[in-house]
């Protein structure tokens, strides 16, 4: 145990969970203007870095550098490539397709950007899935492979600690060994449970939706702290299994349900009209990349809100995740070569959402613009219950939906192990396999903060503050390209055939 990280970053979750469960509107309302503040100030700066992550880390994946693996010269992959997707897709962002795969579509058909110039419904469906695109493809995925490849390169190249504090080592070189590495450590901590202890929140409230919409549970807050502690209890199953047994398995088996889920509705649903989609789909985000990449509206304040609220908003929501997933990432890749995770984490989970947005949302597209407001009013009114009220529209509904609250039960469950194991990993000072009473007490913590959060109303301003995260992380990961670019510099004349 890394003793300063453990109590520190404890005390400080438990202190920012109090002031939250008593008194959360006040709280809610002064950290609510605080974020609108950074954004406003400092929008330009998400804008730019997650921008320049891609850039980089698609320069990286094309260099010399890419040679370089993660591990010995001769060492080999830890995990088959299938496992390695399943795992790295589960943490990363899977619980998110299924809450947003069918309410993000309509919300940006239904109110357009203001920058966006009234359509016909069939060019507005297409801007809508170009923004939904470009909000879950390849941008957050960049951003998780920067922390991830440090991790793995610094600890498995050069044999540091499997810690946050790693990742800087180029720039801060020995102090990272004390309090400066203990800080960075602690934010990466703090961060990740807050993150994960949000989303364990407000899907629980999905859960509670699909359990109602089956068998008629009534829809509150105990109820929903209730599927809380049940998933904590699995997590924490799950992570003391350790990574090969039962978060490896229980990823697998969520990404065969998951695709099964996907499957079905593109077979019972207008198949032809989706494959034609997904193709009109990239497309359309490829057109609009470099505009929604680097413009900022500063002439257009209605445009510049939009921004904020939704574009601005995901940047620091990834950034501010990407200690927990890069973690998780780097935990998972030892062996391979630089080019190889760099393709894996970036282009196939991207492929992977624009595969399922297409069919949950441009399915549902197709049924709001042939019925305008069957899904758009349900979402106004509740966003959980889309998903259900979407798979009213096929066949064998009622078993569609049950599908999907399996489905996101478990990935709330590898969400949640998954973050145990990264945030025990920081608070044991980098060590693979720490106790398993510390493994317990972070599951545990994950759940008792949510459920707390959850039954008291304090949720919306937890989510507010873990996004607050993004800004010193932001120009921290700016700092590391830079870092490790010069470490990989120094690494290939090592290697034979170089220098």
């Amino acid at each position: 145990m890394n003793r300063n990280v453990f109590f520190f970053s404890s005390a400080i979750i438990i202190l920012i969970t109090i002031l939250g469960a008593s008194a959360a509107t006040e709280v809610g309302s002064f950290i609510g203007q605080i974020q609108e503040g950074v954004s406003n100030s400092f929008g330009w700066l998400y804008l730019v870095g997650m921008t320049s992550f891609l850039i980089f880390m698609t320069g990286i994946a094309m260099s010399r550098f890419g040679t370089i693996r993660l591990g010995e010269d001769n060492s080999q992959p830890e995990f088959k490539t299938l496992s390695w997707l399943a795992m790295l897709f589960s943490a990363g962002m899977g619980i998110g397709l299924l809450f947003y795969g069918v309410a993000e579509p309509i919300m940006h058909f239904n109110r357009p950007a203001p920058f966006v110039d009234h359509f016909a419904a069939a060019d507005a469906h297409r801007y809508a899935m170009a923004l939904t695109f470009f909000h879950w493809g390849l941008h957050p995925w960049a951003c998780y492979a920067l922390v991830g490849l440090g991790l793995a390169f610094f600890a498995y190249r050069k044999h540091m600690p499997l810690s946050m504090r790693s990742v800087f080592y180029p720039i801060f070189k020995d102090k990272i060994k004390g309090v400066t590495g203990d800080i960075i450590d602690i934010v990466a901590i703090v961060s990740t449970l807050f993150g994960v202890a949000t989303s364990l929140g407000f899907g629980a409230s999905q859960v509670n939706a699909g359990l109602s919409y089956l068998f008629g549970i009534p829809q509150n807050q105990l109820i929903q702290a209730l599927i809380i502690i049940t998933i904590t209890g699995f997590a924490t199953i799950s992570v003391v299994s350790g990574l090969k047994k039962g978060i490896k398995l229980l990823s697998q088996g969520n990404m065969l349900l998951a695709f099964g889920l996907l499957c079905i509705v593109l077979i019972l649903g207008p198949t032809v009209y989706i494959i034609n989609s997904l193709v009109d789909n990239i497309g359309a985000y490829l057109s609009e990349f470099s505009r929604l990449s680097f413009r900022l509206y500063t002439q257009n304040e209605e445009a510049k809100s939009w921004q904020t609220g939704w574009t601005l908003m995901y940047w620091a929501w990834w950034i501010a995740w990407s200690p927990f997933v890069g973690m998780f990432i780097a935990r998972i890749s030892k062996g391979r070569t630089i080019r190889q995770f760099i393709l894996g984490v970036m282009a196939i989970p991207t492929l992977m959402s624009f595969v399922w947005f297409t069919v949950f949302g441009s399915s549902a597209l197709k049924f709001e613009i042939e019925q305008p407001g069957s899904l758009s009013k349900v979402i106004d009114q509740s966003i959980v219950e889309a998903l259900f009220v979407f798979l009213e529209n096929y066949a064998f509904s009622a078993g569609l939906s049950l599908i999907a609250v399996v489905s996101i039960i478990l990935f709330f469950v590898t969400s949640s192990d998954s973050a145990s194991l990264v945030i025990d990993t920081i608070a044991s000072g980098g060590k693979k396999n720490p106790p398993v009473a510390q493994k317990v007490y972070w599951a545990c913590l994950e759940g008792f903060v949510a459920a707390v959060l959850l039954y008291f109303g304090g949720l919306k301003a937890l989510q507010t503050a873990s996004l607050l995260v993004a800004l010193p992380l932001c120009i921290l990961l700016i700092m590391s390209m830079y870092g490790l670019l010069k470490a990989f510099r120094t690494e290939l004349p090592k290697k034979p055939g170089h220098g």
